[in-house]
C-alpha cells in the first residue's frame, strides 16, 4: 500500500549555496499519520531575509546535527521508493535543496503549487498561505494540529505541512468536480507533469496588466529578454513565454 509523504523544508536562504535547516513531513499510511520534524545545522549562515520569513536563528540550530544525520532525513531515505507519493507545494525548491544532501526522490511526485495553478486558475495567488486564508483552512487547522501534536506557526516547516494536508483535501474536491471518475492521485501526478499556460495579465514589469499574447503582438523582443535575463521566472512562466513566441 502506498504511503503519502507531505513535506516542507526551511532553509538558510534561496540561493545556490543555501542549505536545509529544518525538515518536516507527515507520512500518511492508511489512517495512521506519523510526524517527523527535525531542525539541523548547515555549513552556511542563515540570511537575515530567511530569518524574517521562518524565524529560525543561528542560536536555534547551533550544535545540532547536519541534515543527513537527522532522524527525519534518514527515515525519508527509507521511504524513498517508487510505490510511495511525495507531496510538496513548490516541489522544485524543496527537491533542489534536498539534492544538496544527496537526496534524489524515487517517489511519484505531486506538486500542489502546479496542481493549484491548473485547478484554481482564477485565483490571484497560488501560495500556500494564500489558500490558508482563501479557503478558511486557518479556522480548522488548530483542531488538526491538536490531534497530531503539532504547533501551528506560519512559515514553519511542519506548520506548513499541516496546512498542506488540509489544502490537499480541497485540491481533491476541486479535481473531482472537474474530472469525474478519475483517480485523484493519478490525476494530480499527471497535472504535476503538465506545464501551465498563463493566460492572465502580468503582475510585474513594464507590461504589467497585459497578457503574454498581447505583448507578443507588439514586443516579442521583451519576452525574449525576459527568458534570457529574469532568472526568477518559474518553469510555467518560461513555458508560457516560449509558447507565445512560437
Amino acid at each position: 500500500m502506498a504511503k503519502y509523504i507531505l513535506l516542507d523544508t526551511e532553509t538558510t536562504g534561496a540561493g545556490e549555496e543555501d542549505r536545509v535547516i529544518q525538515l518536516g513531513y507527515m507520512v500518511l499510511d492508511g489512517k495512521q499519520v506519523d510526524v517527523y520534524n527535525d531542525m539541523c545545522s548547515a555549513p552556511v549562515p542563515i540570511s537575515y531575509g530567511a530569518m524574517e520569513v521562518h524565524g529560525i536563528t543561528p542560536e536555534m540550530i547551533e550544535g545540532l546535527a547536519p541534515c543527513i544525520e537527522t532522524t527525519a532525513f534518514q527515515t525519508l531515505c527509507e521511504l524513498n521508493a517508487p510505490d510511495n507519493v511525495l507531496i510538496i507545494h513548490n516541489a522544485p525548491f524543496d527537491l533542489g535543496m534536498l539534492s544538496k544532501e544527496n537526496f534524489t526522490s524515487q517517489m511519484r511526485l505531486i506538486d500542489t503549487l502546479r496542481c493549484a495553478r491548473h485547478l484554481f486558475d482564477d485565483e490571484e495567488s497560488h501560495r500556500l498561505q494564500y489558500f490558508r486564508y482563501r479557503l478558511g483552512l486557518y479556522k480548522i487547522e488548530q483542531a488538526e494540529a491538536d490531534a497530531l501534536g503539532i504547533e501551528v506557526k506560519a512559515h514553519d516547516a511542519i506548520g506548513d505541512v499541516l496546512v498542506l494536508k488540509l489544502f490537499l483535501t480541497e485540491l481533491r474536491k476541486r479535481l473531482q468536480e472537474r474530472y469525474e471518475g478519475v483517480n485523484p492521485i493519478d490525476k494530480m501526478v499527471e497535472l504535476t507533469q503538465t506545464p501551465v499556460f498563463y493566460i492572465r495579465p502580468l503582475k510585474f514589469g513594464k507590461y504589467k496588466g497585459k497578457t503574454l499574447q498581447e505583448i507578443a503582438e507588439t514586443d516579442k523582443g521583451y519576452l525574449s529578454w525576459m527568458l534570457g535575463n529574469m532568472e526568477s521566472l518559474d518553469e510555467d512562466m518560461r513555458y508560457s513565454i516560449s509558447k507565445v513566441l512560437g
